[in-house]
């Protein structure tokens, strides 16, 4: 699959904040488990899963330096006291990473299996240590993450419902009731763009006489936009994890706060659904969410009537899917259909009343799935497309299908087996595709085939089975696999392009759905490694979610966090926000900004960011850097479900070895 190009927030930008820089940089060398600390070691660096290992499972650090100094390297294992509990020899070469760190080592720490708190200290011809990190069961480790991911949904919370501050956690950033015209907003007729997605064509907006009541939801990113196939991405995973995570709490209200804006975006009395709130592209005489830098709470204060160039930043406008009653773009379509199915099944056991609500709403929008959409057409997901470009749908109707099935079993619904064998022919369609992709918000077919096979039951129908949907997960976890095998720090996903960590936090989720249903571990090892690359051990040695770890960004591209928020990280931080990572170095050229943004640039513990950059990728921690550091809905909700599954290995499987 292409990774997605979503511009996610158009604006532009300054450098910035040298203080703050040799501030964070000597806080960073002064902690316990800081970065390299001796002048010996300014060319080589250890890289860890800043949060941790699992017991049992097989653990790597990664060593890139000079091959001189390398050779002759040896590392031990210290534990919080100072005290080695393991020592051993570097390993062989993985390959080679730039023209400053040439080489590139392992360090096997696989032994290491007594929960605590650890670093790795080079010996030999090389100095340097590593950041901490734990080794703790699944549970102890994966579970406050999806906690702290929960919270970054909490701060992206639009609407009346904003949590109030002594209803969040200590150190989570907090924002007022935002966006209070989206009760009674006014739909417009769909907006037409350039080819580039950049430029409004239209003069101004055109009414179509309907208003809606779509306030509430979250924010998509780091702007304020709403969109329903982001959201309803982000929801399924939410109810996904549910299952896993069934007694926690928040998880279970942010679904429950997601699925209701859903609920708004789709009008059964007209049978439409609505795509998005807000609008990011405009002209001199519409002005957009990505014209203004500033808090959510802000827009609601304007003084702007019909005509003036900001009224579409106060009153913001609706788009619908379809025009009532018409058919449905199929990607749009099948995924809210799955989302209200996967609500149907969360009450079944305790409200089936309400349940058979939700699996009617399901069928309803499943049925205006338009199943013949024009090849030569873009699948329409946002307005513009550009901003969410999306290739394959068969696999949203197999979601779909699947979990209507699952629902309608619960209830006792006799439609089960028709959707079954709709959801396997969609399936079917998918595997003889040329879009075949990875999990991500444009590729949902790794929950679709596990789901799919849950309701088969073990029978074939319209040539599918578990053997074809296995077979799919593996074909998507192999080309993860070859890819890490040919990468000096083991990264399955494309690290020069968009979507590097939702995508790498996808094969991890993956991963764990194919043991949960197959009993087969054989890709245990790599989920770790993976979810290891996106935590630290990778080339720049930085957490790519902020608040895991020592080292994570401190300068998101994200209004709230940027106006609101600590940038040393010793107050309110967007905890638990997923960002892009690195992306592809000419991507970086131009950074954003704009007058009212705080200027804001965090280096790492040692050196510059560019003094890791290699292989045509580059990473920034810079407000302006929306290219590497803007947090989103779908990266975030992504990990969510990888951790939550994850939390669960002690459990249901073993976290290394095979089948």
């Amino acid at each position: 699959m292409t990774p997605s190009l979503t511009p996610r927030l158009l604006v532009t930008t300054a450098a910035g904040l040298s203080a703050l820089l040799l501030v964070l940089a000597v806080s960073l060398h002064g902690l316990p488990f800081g970065g390299d600390t001796t002048a010996d070691a300014a060319q080589v660096a250890v890289r860890v899963d800043q949060v941790g290992y699992l017991r049992g499972e097989k653990k790597q650090a990664y060593v890139m330096g000079p091959s001189a100094a390398l050779a002759g390297a040896r590392f031990k294992v210290v534990d919080a006291k100072g005290k080695a509990v393991a020592a051993g020899r570097l390993g062989a070469v993985t390959g080679r990473w730039n023209a400053k760190y040439p080489s590139v080592r392992t360090a096997d720490l696989s032994a290491l299996n007594t929960p605590g708190t650890y670093r790795v200290v080079l010996t030999g011809t090389a100095a340097g240590r590593s950041p901490a990190f734990r080794v703790a069961d699944a549970r102890k480790l994966m579970t406050p993450l999806v906690r702290d991911n929960v919270r970054f949904l909490q701060a992206q919370r639009d609407g009346a419902d904003a949590l109030p501050a002594g209803a969040l956690p200590g150190g989570t950033l907090k924002h007022g009731p935002s966006h209070l015209a989206d009760k009674d907003a006014t739909v417009y007729a769909d907006p037409e763009y350039d080819e580039e997605g950049n430029e409004l064509l239209d003069e101004r907006l055109t009414p179509t006489g309907d208003r809606a009541d779509v306030s509430g939801g979250w924010f998509d990113a780091g702007d304020f936009l709403k969109f329903t196939g982001t959201t309803s991405y982000s929801v399924a995973e939410l109810l996904l994890a549910q299952r896993d995570l069934p007694h926690m709490k928040e998880l279970s209200a942010e679904a429950t706060h997601g699925l209701d804006w859903l609920d708004k975006m789709w009008d059964e009395d007209s049978e439409t659904l609505y795509a998005q709130v807000g609008i990011g592209a405009g002209n001199e005489n519409v002005r957009t969410d990505h014209d203004v830098w500033r808090l959510p709470e802000a827009d609601d204060r304007l003084d702007v009537s019909p005509g003036d160039p900001d009224y579409t930043i106060k009153h913001r406008p609706v788009f619908r899917a379809n025009d009532p009653g018409e058919p449905i773009t199929p990607s749009l379509a099948g995924r809210v259909a799955a989302v209200f199915a996967l609500a149907a099944q969360r009450a079944a056991a305790t409200d089936p009343d309400g349940a058979r609500d939700w699996l009617d709403k399901a069928a309803a929008v499943y049925d205006l799935a338009d199943t013949d959409p024009d090849p030569d057409e873009p699948l329409f997901t946002a307005f513009p497309s550009a901003f969410y470009p999306e290739d394959s749908w068969q696999d949203d109707m197999e979601f779909a299908g699947s979990e209507l099935a699952l629902a309608a079993g619960q209830l006792g619904d006799d439609r089960e087996s028709g959707w079954t064998a709709d959801s396997a022919r969609w399936a079917r369609a998918y595997l003889d595709s040329d879009v075949k992709g990875t999990l991500n918000v444009a590729d949902v077919s790794a929950l679709a085939h596990v789901d799919l096979a849950t309701a088969l039951d073990g029978t074939r129908t319209n040539g599918v089975g578990d053997e074809e949907l296995y077979e799919d997960l593996r074909r998507q976890l192999e080309d993860g696999v070859d890819r890490a095998g040919h990468d000096p720090f083991g990264a399955g996903a494309v690290y020069d392009d968009f979507d590097a960590v939702p995508h790498t936090f996808g094969l991890v989720a993956t991963a764990r759905l194919y043991a949960k249903a197959t009993g087969d571990t054989r890709y245990a090892a790599f989920a770790g490694q993976q979810r290891g690359w996106a935590l630290g051990a990778n080339a720049w040695g930085t957490s790519f979610m902020i608040g895991a770890g020592e080292v994570y960004p401190h300068c998101p591209e994200h209004q709230l966090a940027n106006l609101r928020g600590s940038h040393d990280g010793k107050g309110a931080i967007l905890r638990g926000a997923v960002v892009n990572g690195p992306n592809e170095a000419s991507k970086l050229e131009e950074l954003n900004g704009f007058p009212t943004m705080k200027k804001c640039t965090a280096a790492p513990p040692t050196g510059t960011w560019t003094d890791f950059d290699g292989k045509g990728a580059r990473y920034v921690d810079d407000v302006g850097a929306w290219q590497t550091v803007e947090p989103a809905l779908d990266f975030t909700t992504t990990a969510l479900l990888a951790f939550a599954l994850t939390a669960q290995a002690d459990n249901r499987y073993p976290a290394g070895g095979s089948r």
